[in-house]
């Protein structure tokens, strides 16, 4: 059912039945190592190429999910998924091994909630009663890409991000045990003209706030319903800025409430800068730490708001502006389908 212009309301509340995690050694010693189904030693992964070692990351959080949905591999009819390398060819080359048809999408950092909503989309209009979604980065990968390699030691301004090594993929089916996907809301492209690929979380912050106002407006609901609002990777400077954004459009969204998963992800003292990011940062952090808090009823009604900067190694050369968009799925506690 649609509500509004573009929230999809799903009346059968699709089950994410079970989820995949996997880490990098940076992330396994930053602030939620505990929410890793898999964590890496070593950032190459035993690959010869930072592309190939993303690769792997996807492909051990696909098989963490299935062994955990205690189903068959073969039993995943759709793969929906996506990076933030050249033609996200890390994920399709995963998706190879896993076999399942597939779905490459590309959000940049909203890649994440784009694949849960249109996998709840599909397992809710009777599409597929079994399918994966999730999104993968690699620091080095990304970094080599959009800025400089990390080779090179290049100082970053504090407005910079960490990319995050790790990828996260949620099963999900028509019936089960596990918490429901129960909306969402897909996202505008913002461009309020912003130029600086250092300085994403400013970039990003009014996507996100114009995507969670819409979501709570065509759903009906006040700030108040969800326990937790989670942006995908604002970091400290975006989320200060989306902050005041729902401040000026009284929307009342409390501090407490309004969380962000590049805030999460790492401990005080990893130097991070603003925060973390990368298309695999709201996806390790979702599937992992915040549903693992669902798990233990910390968290009831779960709103992520992944968050996207669009823009590529090429439109940069060429001077233009950073458009942003934010996709909003509700994640709420479930049980038996």
């Amino acid at each position: 059912m649609l509500a509004g212009h573009r929230t999809w309301m799903f009346e059968n509340k699709p089950v994410i039945v079970s989820t995949g995690t996997s880490g990098g050694p940076f992330e396994g010693n930053g602030k939620i190592p505990e929410d890793f189904d898999v964590l890496h030693n070593d950032i190459w992964l035993n690959e010869d190429s930072f592309e190939k070692a993303q690769k792997v990351l996807l492909e051990d959080a696909c098989k963490a999910a299935v062994q955990k949905a205690k189903i068959q591999q073969e039993r995943v009819q759709f793969f929906l998924g996506g990076d933030l390398i050249n033609q996200i060819t890390p994920t399709s080359f995963a998706a190879k091994t896993l076999g399942a048809p597939y779905l490459g999408l590309f959000g940049a950092c909203s890649t994440s909630m784009e694949g849960l909503a249109l996998g709840a989309f599909i397992v809710n209009h009777k599409g597929a009663d079994c399918l994966l979604t999730g999104a993968v980065s690699h620091n080095a990968a990304v970094e080599k890409q959009f800025r400089y390699p990390t080779e090179y030691g290049s100082q970053k301004p504090p407005t910079s991000q960490w990319t995050v090594t790790g990828a996260g993929v949620a099963l999900l089916r028509d019936q089960g045990d596990g918490p429901v996907v129960t909306s969402a809301t897909l996202g505008r492209v913002i461009d309020m003209g912003l130029t600086d690929p250092f300085n994403m979380g400013s970039a990003m912050a009014p996507a996100a706030v114009d995507t969670i106002e819409a979501h709570l407006k065509e759903r009906g609901v006040d700030p108040s319903y969800y326990d937790v609002i989670a942006t995908g990777d604002l970091g400290h400077i975006g989320r200060e800025i989306a902050l005041d954004l729902f401040k000026k459009h009284d929307t009342s969204i409390t501090e407490k409430q309004f969380q962000d998963c590049g805030l999460m992800i790492y401990r005080e003292g990893q130097p991070v800068l603003a925060g973390g990011s990368g298309a695999g940062c709201s996806a390790v952090v979702t599937y992992g730490h915040l549903l693992n808090r669902m798990k233990k009823g910390e968290i009831k009604r779960l709103l992520v708001v992944a968050t996207g900067a669009l823009l590529s190694p090429l439109s940069y050369q060429q001077k233009e502006t950073i458009p942003c968009i934010a996709h909003a799925v509700s994640i709420e506690v479930g049980g038996e389908g």
